[in-house]
């Protein structure tokens, strides 16, 4: 029988948030002045186990001061995988440097470190390794090759909140990382974003960059040095921020439990392959995404969303590589050599209903109404 309409993510918002919010409010601290700024900050570099947490006003503006930080700019190459959200990719062009895509691995879908290293030239600062839906990417192999030809490493750890490799979380792998808090993610402040690092003198650099570049330690005057960008975070964010941190691990342990449910309920379904979980890493499954193989389920991605939409499941496409990407070729990126991992998963891959507050009988009914669609193919 058909249920109501299931979302893809919806945000939970079952904390303190209202009571956080509202005290900022009726204080009247409702810009990027006030207490939730800092409290945010800090927390979320704790539960990172990071010294320093800048927060910023969404995940793409943390990516852009990240790697102005970095020093990263005209002239420059950064490494990122094809696979991926495009803001990783705006985010360099923003600095003007080029974005040079690698193609993802077949098991994780991340950045395949095999490759990396034949796309490194003189040009090349840094690597932006993406931990695609939830999953770490094979971050030693990843710093063996930025220590063997000195590069810097900014992960895009914006699906990733709580994950870890080898013990240690998400964002606190490399130099620098940059998270998202956009309604759908794991964490959220509506919009959103954060930095974190370990090093001081880019945690200094970041604060600077996103107010404008006026003085961070010393009284405020209006001579600029430097082009600044306006990235603060707002005190009632973060006062939502600050909430949804305390409660982060309750969340992550909720969206692992949804990936359980379907790889229990979706195992014996021919053709419908999830996203693995690899030995060292703990995947937090932001999403829950899967690859059709048409001959084996009976029908492919497309026809396969649309009979889900019949019953009432939202679902989304999965990201186009960016090769595929005119924007970016008109910018100037190039897209020669073959992307197959990329284009395979572009074209047969979507992710199903995953938000922290999906009910399991939910997710059960979707991995009935999917056993039940390759029944009748």
């Amino acid at each position: 029988m058909k249920r109501e309409f299931i979302p893809v993510c919806e945000p939970s918002l079952n904390g303190n948030e209202i009571k956080y919010a509202l005290e900022a409010l009726e204080t009247g601290w409702i810009s990027s002045a006030g207490k939730y700024v800092n409290e945010f900050e800090q927390s979320f570099a704790d539960y990172v186990g990071v010294k320093h947490g800048i927060a910023v006003t969404n995940g793409t503006a943390a990516l852009h001061l990240a790697l102005i930080a970095l020093g990263v700019g005209p002239g420059d190459e950064v490494i990122i995988p094809n696979f991926t959200m495009i803001a990783s990719a705006f985010a360099v062009t923003y600095t003007g440097a080029m974005p040079v895509f690698i193609d993802a691995e077949a098991t994780t879908w991340n950045i395949d470190p095999e490759k990396i290293e034949e796309k490194i030239s003189p040009a090349t600062k840094a690597i932006m390794p993406v931990h695609i839906y939830g999953h770490p990417c094979e971050m030693e192999a990843i710093q063996q090759i930025a220590l063997k030809h000195n590069l810097l490493i900014l992960e895009d750890a914006a699906e990733s909140h709580g994950a870890l490799y080898n013990g240690k979380h998400c964002g606190a792998l490399g130099d620098i990382g940059a998270f998202s808090f956009f309604a759908n993610k794991i964490a959220t402040t509506g919009e959103g974003g954060i930095v974190v690092t370990d090093d001081d003198g880019l945690a200094a650099s970041c604060r600077y960059y996103k107010n404008l570049c006026f003085p961070v330690n010393s009284p405020r005057n209006y001579n600029h040095d430097h082009i600044g960008y306006n990235y603060r975070m707002s005190n009632v964010l973060a006062a939502i921020g600050l909430a949804q941190v305390e409660r982060l691990d309750t969340y992550v342990e909720q969206r692992i439990n949804n990936n359980q449910i379907y790889q229990e309920y979706l195992a014996d379904v021919p053709g419908i392959h999830l996203q693995p979980e690899i030995a060292g890493a703990k995947n937090v499954y932001w999403m829950n995404g899967l690859v059709v193989n048409q001959s084996e389920y009976g029908m492919g991605r497309t026809s396969l969303m649309s009979s889900l939409k019949e019953m009432n499941i939202d679902t989304r496409l999965f990201f186009s590589g960016m090769n595929q990407q005119s924007s970016l070729m008109n910018y100037g990126c190039s897209s020669d050599g073959d992307y197959p991992i990329s284009d395979w998963l572009a074209e047969n891959g979507f992710y199903l209903p995953s938000g922290s507050n999906l009910s399991n009988d939910a997710i059960k009914y979707i991995c009935d109404v999917i056993k039940d669609i390759h029944a009748k193919a």
